[in-house]
């Protein structure tokens, strides 16, 4: 069961999570799901047939995540946002087109700052809540191919880090988990001698699961996790 973790909540607590149609982001709402929470799943396009409602959005668009979160407004039990919408494209910065570069740093930065703005002006008069940023074991092992997506991962580190001071009077935390390579789509394009290295680097060395990824989640998401806020947790370790 990917729903491992256990946490404390009233059943009626809502989750939104970005990517929620493929990869990462459907995992951690099923387990989301599992575990008691309500879930609304962002995603490019809405998508049927998950056994939660996907609302369509594109994050790099602050206008689309402006009417988003709008409509959020009036939902009951608004607790968390998990930022897992992200897109990569492995090449050397010499040879990495501009447009390249513009989308990944819009859909992976500026996308987890629309989102996590949106979100917490929503948490703030709630006066309470949860935001979870991802970066990735990249950042500290500054992958060779990867520096405009390094680039872009770093930038939510700082910002998150900063961002979780400014939310910290609302009782808001805010946290980054910066997992290594996991089996999705999001590495499909990257090389295997390069994926094993990566898991070689990592302090655990091996591939990290889903319900690994679920537990770190489900216990930064978790009402006694309060006082961990501005931190970068590296799932395999660095």
């Amino acid at each position: 069961m990917l729903a491992s973790g256990t946490v404390n909540l009233p059943q009626s607590r809502l989750l939104v999570v970005t990517g929620a149609s493929r990869g990462l982001g459907v995992a951690l709402s099923l387990a989301a799901l599992e575990t008691g929470y309500r879930v609304i799943g962002v995603a490019r396009s809405a998508v049927a047939g998950l056994p939660y409602e996907v609302r369509a959005c594109d994050v790099s668009d602050a206008g689309q995540v402006a009417k988003l979160f709008r409509s959020l407004h009036h939902e009951s039990g608004l607790y968390g946002l998990i930022n897992a919408a992200g897109i990569a494209s492995m090449n050397l910065t010499l040879t990495t087109p501009p447009e390249t570069m513009q989308r990944l740093v819009a859909t992976n930065l500026l996308g987890t700052m629309y989102c996590s703005s949106a979100m917490g002006r929503l948490l703030a008069r709630r006066g309470c809540g949860r935001i979870i940023n991802f970066s990735s074991i990249a950042v500290p092992l500054g992958l060779k191919g990867e520096a405009v997506y390094v680039g872009a991962k770093s930038g939510i580190e700082g910002f998150s880090r900063a961002f979780a001071r400014e939310m910290a009077d609302f009782n808001v935390t805010v946290n980054v988990v910066a997992p290594g390579p996991m089996r999705t789509a999001l590495i499909q394009g990257v090389p295997e001698p390069a994926i094993e290295t990566l898991v070689r680097s990592q302090v655990v060395p091996r591939m990290a699961q889903p319900e690994d990824l679920w537990h770190l989640v489900a216990f930064l998401l978790d009402e006694g996790s309060s006082m961990l806020s501005g931190q970068v947790f590296h799932l395999g370790g660095v």
